[in-house]
């Protein structure tokens, strides 16, 4: 003992004994969300119960419904949502009225070695070891259980509306195959997966207990527990150690890992070990590492053998196509409760974000990131995140795509192309609601415009002279074919002179005009003047009519119109070689290409306008799909709205080999869906 100033007698001396009467059986309560005077002493308890191996316990508490600070119709509301309006012996609240809380226990730590609880009486203390700390948090499982009613009520009412409107399922052959003998890797796999653990945890029964309030007489008895029950020091050794022991058990040495890890940076991804994980596994984190990447470099990547149809089939999970490439999905990259570790963004903003950028890049090779920037409102690290990801910047040309066009992989699987194109659209409808905004704002920059033509120019009416005179013969005789079809005789107008153009385009488009020029003040349209300007015009709008239907298949005029003066007003000025247009002009047009009109009977008191009522569809592309395409205009020209089943029944009674992708695929291009019923775009009546 030091001397002097530094001397520091003892003062007392305590015996300190080990009690052990209750040495795998005490457990410490906390309750975090209550102040510690705020305490549940003299709260009714109405139940508890626990599972010893995984140290669960549950407890059930009154609610005082008579307290000021109670509401009444909140709880009875509850109670309602969680049992609905039936009485049953297994509903939550009996009474109709939220009247209890249970409380469920988490860990606060696994390892309770260097906890006890104490008692100090009589200048002795007595310590007992603790077998658990857990933590009582409120638990709202009922929400779990007013969900799944809400549920069940749903699909009862989704699976009634379905039989109605839905044709049963055609009945497919089931292949049966026998299991493979179970490996030792893939059972230690599988043993360590979060669905074996909770499967283990349920099958543990819950043992009841009752519970006794802390004045209660047996709650008093089992106190007397906490002190040891004999002081006899040759019964208690295991306090009496050297001073070298005792050290060594308040502060035991480290123990060394046996396994070596490899040493390496923490971002590179290990090839062997991805191989260990299950093919669904190893699709994901291949691509939440690399982002983008071709199929083919996809395959290469896994093991040699693997079956590219099951590549294919876990692919489409978490990652979208673009431009042939596959490229993750924003919910893979960003999960749900998380946030951006730049600007602490949420991870729902975040997605939405950086799916209109996935989605411009499936229009067009290169974006604007200011453009970008302006319509989704994110941080400019969070955009210049998302660009990075499969983008790379060139000077005077934003941010180019970093893959070329995967042309090879939508020919070899068109049904995975038509499918993500089909997610795409769905993207698209959901992001223009949100950032308010239409596909057509957004033309790509660098597709092939139609070479400029200039009546001031001379090699360039040249080359349009020489275009029309090659097309005016067979435009000529398609004008002729399609009168004819009709039983339609028109006499042939005189040529006039053509008016100077005007390339100006208005926002504001009055009924019956395109471009600002109302119907009665157009010239005529005629497609056999010598004059190149008029036949380039023609031939022009002709192309446009062409790729506006392969695009959209079925269009009212009054959309055409639209669509056709957003063209206008995405031409430079001074390239336009339209002249004025009339709604005949364009009728014509629409007539002369590869489309008809189809004749579809609005009912007597529909409120559309003539343009909305006139509708026109694709009516030969040169493929065999084409036969699809034609059988369903002709459902549509006996009724304005069809149900499925009866399209599906006609199409199975036409054509032997019509698939369920047929169907998607026809809908999909032709038509609109609306409270069960099918109808051609443009021709929903509100």
């Amino acid at each position: 003992m030091a001397s002097g100033d530094d001397d520091d007698p003892i003062i007392e001396e305590i015996d300190v004994y080990l009690a052990k009467s209750l040495a795998e059986k005490l457990y410490l309560f906390q309750y975090p969300v209550r102040p510690s005077t705020m305490t549940y002493d003299d709260v009714n308890h109405l139940a508890a119960r626990i599972k010893p191996k995984q140290q669960r316990v549950e407890l059930e508490m009154a609610i005082n419904t008579m307290s000021p600070n109670y509401c009444c119709s909140k709880g009875e509301q509850i109670a309602l949502n969680v049992d609905g309006t039936t009485y049953d012996e297994t509903n939550t609240y009996t009474a109709k009225m939220m009247d209890k809380q249970t409380f469920s226990s988490i860990q606060a730590t696994t390892n309770t070695s260097r906890y006890a609880a104490a008692v100090f009486r009589k200048g002795e203390l007595h310590v007992t070891p603790l077998t658990g700390i857990l933590q009582m948090r409120p638990s709202f499982s009922y929400l779990d259980k007013a969900d799944n009613k809400t549920r069940e009520r749903e699909a009862a009412n989704e699976g009634g509306d379905s039989s109605q409107d839905e044709a049963e399922e055609e009945v497919k052959a089931i292949t049966v195959r026998f299991a493979r003998p179970e490996s030792e890797q893939a059972r230690q796999r599988r043993i360590q997966s979060y669905e074996f653990l909770q499967k283990k945890q349920a099958e543990e029964p819950w043992a009841h207990l009752h519970y006794h309030g802390v004045r209660d007489s047996r709650s008093e008895h089992e106190r007397q527990y906490l002190f040891c029950q004999s002081v006899d020091a040759s019964q208690n050794s295991e306090l009496v150690k050297t001073p070298k022991e005792y050290l060594a058990m308040l502060m035991p040495p480290l123990a060394e890992e046996k396994v070596v890890k490899p040493v390496g940076p923490s971002n590179v991804l290990s090839m062997a070990q991805l191989r260990t994980l299950p093919l669904g596994d190893q699709v994901k984190t291949l691509m939440k590492n690399v982002k983008m990447m071709p199929f083919a470099n996809l395959m290469g990547l896994l093991a040699s053998g693997t079956d590219s149809t099951a590549v294919l089939r876990c692919i489409q999970q978490v990652a979208l196509l673009v431009q042939g490439n596959w490229v993750v999905k924003s919910d893979v990259l960003y999960p749900k409760n998380t946030c951006s570790p730049h600007s602490g963004v949420p991870a729902e903003v975040l997605c939405r974000g950086r799916d209109f950028v996935m989605w411009r890049f499936t229009l067009e090779r290169s974006v604007m990131r200011k453009e970008i920037t302006s319509i989704i409102k994110l941080p400019p690290e969070d955009v210049k995140e998302f660009l990075e990801h499969v983008a790379a910047p060139r000077i005077n040309r934003g941010w180019e795509f970093l893959l070329p066009t995967d042309s090879d992989f939508i020919k070899k699987h068109p049904d995975v192309a038509h499918r993500q194109s089909m997610l795409w659209l769905g993207i698209q409808s959901k992001l223009e609601k949100v950032f308010n905004f239409s596909k057509e704002d957004f033309m790509p920059k660098n597709s092939p415009q139609p070479e400029p033509v200039h009546v001031s120019g001379e090699q360039r009416l040249k080359i349009a002279q020489e275009r029309a005179n090659e097309h005016r013969s067979s435009l000529q005789k398609d004008l002729e074919a399609k009168r004819a079809g009709n039983g339609v005789h028109i006499k042939q107008e005189p040529v006039q002179e053509d008016e100077p153009m005007d390339t100006s385009s208005s926002s504001s488009i009055p009924n019956g005009s395109v471009n600002g020029y109302p119907s009665s003040a157009s010239p005529g349209f005629d497609h056999t003047n010598g004059n190149g300007a008029t036949n380039a015009s023609s031939l022009e709008l002709q192309d446009f009519v062409q790729k506006t239907f392969r695009k959209h298949f079925v269009l009212t005029l009054n959309e055409f119109k639209r669509l056709l003066n957003l063209h206008l007003a995405s031409m430079p000025v001074g390239r336009s070689v339209f002249h004025s247009i009339s709604d005949h002009m364009l009728q014509e047009a629409i007539l002369l290409s590869p489309c008809r009109q189809i004749m579809v009977p609005f009912p007597a008191q529909s409120k559309a306008a003539s343009d909305e009522q006139k509708v026109f569809g694709l009516w030969e592309t040169g493929e065999e799909f084409d036969k699809h395409r034609r059988l369903l205009y002709d459902l549509f020209t006996k009724n304005y709205r069809v149900r499925r089943n009866i399209i599906q029944a006609r199409l199975a009674q036409e054509f032997e080999d019509v698939s369920k992708a047929d169907i998607d695929r026809l809908l999909g291009e032709c038509c609109s869906s609306h409270a069960g019923m099918w109808y051609l775009k443009g021709t929903i009546q509100s």
